[in-house]
């Protein structure tokens, strides 16, 4: 199946390295593929990107996705060699065992092991046991000596994987929310001569706080913003249908509520009517838990009206993150859409 977007850069989004407050890898991305869409590019002191297409009119809009996913910081390397960490961000540990890591030195990376004990080397007790990410030790194959000359507290680790098609849909780690960050970076492409300013932004530590999103959003203060995150497709074995909030291949997601915010009734009714003419493939999203950077915007520097769109996703916070071309593509075409459309003249007040 021939891909409609550009995948090769998808896949260096997704393979690269970028914990909350270490994003750099993925800000050199960023800052490399805006400077030649946009009038003007620059980051801020705690790492935001924002890239500015000037418009015609006064009014401006920013749309963000964040830069950052998951990973852990060293906190102690044992005599024995065996690394322990502290995550940064929210893990499931029952899905880190037997996973591949690489473990980011200030000289190099290194790959190393979240092990798992032989089940038939337990006790009943440790069978029993609940998984709990502060159990996780990361095994380098070196002896102690060895890994505490290589290794210092504070270096960082992620996950290790590459992103790759698996029949209609697109697989890897770090999909959240670098497939969002892609969309925008796909947006700024075709979009030449908005009505309004848009600003492209690349966020930092959402996924320990939307942390940098408040800090832009204060900064910036627009007229209008508009974040995009990965959303839980419970389309999987074992769900009511109630609870698979989103499916694969049904269209882009247009947000209506998180635990974090309640998106704007005006702004993400006229992302429907765009849709609808545009004929794009949409689905509308309420999600019980979790929130985006949307939030972040919303409350910066007084209320603000925002919307959201997001891209449906299986197995969020894991190595295996999947979503459908079909979606990320719609996705891509509805926020060009949305905004070639935005005259600055909508009216999103209550």
């Amino acid at each position: 199946m021939s891909l409609p977007f550009d995948f090769e850069l998808l896949q260096e989004l997704t393979e690269s390295s970028g914990v909350p407050g270490y994003e750099d890898r993925i800000r050199d991305i960023v800052v490399a593929e805006l400077d030649s869409e946009v009038d003007d590019v620059h980051v801020d002191s705690m790492g935001n990107v924002v890239g500015t297409l000037e418009g015609e009119s006064d009014s401006d809009v920013v749309v963000a996705a964040h830069m950052d996913e998951i990973g852990f910081m060293v906190r102690h390397v044992t005599d024995e060699g065996f690394l322990q960490v502290d995550p940064l961000g929210g893990f499931d540990a029952r899905v880190l065992k037997a996973q591949r890591v690489t473990v980011h030195t200030e000289d190099e990376d290194i790959t190393g092991m979240i092990g798992s004990v032989p089940p038939h080397t337990l006790d009943e007790k440790q069978l029993e046991k609940k998984a709990e990410v502060d159990d996780v030790y990361i095994d380098l194959g070196m002896d102690g000596d060895d890994a505490q000359e290589l290794v210092s507290k504070g270096d960082l680790v992620t996950l290790e994987q590459t992103t790759e098609q698996v029949g209609e849909t697109v697989t890897g780690k770090a999909l959240d929310d670098r497939v969002c960050l892609f969309a925008i970076l796909e947006a700024a492409r075709r979009i030449e001569e908005p009505p309004v300013t848009i600003h492209f932004a690349a966020t930092v530590q959402e996924e320990v706080g939307i942390r940098g999103a408040e800090t832009l959003g204060f900064d910036l203060d627009p007229d209008l913003a508009i974040a995009l995150d990965v959303t839980v497709a419970n389309d999987v074995p074992g769900f009511e249908p109630g609870d698979k909030v989103t499916e694969l291949g049904e269209g882009a997601a247009i947000k209506l509520k998180d635990s974090s915010v309640i998106t704007t009734p005006k702004v993400h009714r006229r992302m429907r009517e765009v849709a609808e003419d545009e004929e794009i493939d949409y689905q509308l999203e309420v999600l019980p838990a979790g929130g985006t950077d949307t939030a972040g915007f919303q409350r910066a520097r007084g209320a603000r009206p925002v919307g959201a769109l997001s891209i449906p996703t299986r197995y969020l916070h894991t190595v295996t993150e999947t979503a459908h071309v079909d979606d990320i593509e719609a996705t891509i075409d509805l926020l060009t859409a949305f905004l070639e459309s935005e005259t600055g003249e909508y009216d999103y007040t209550l």
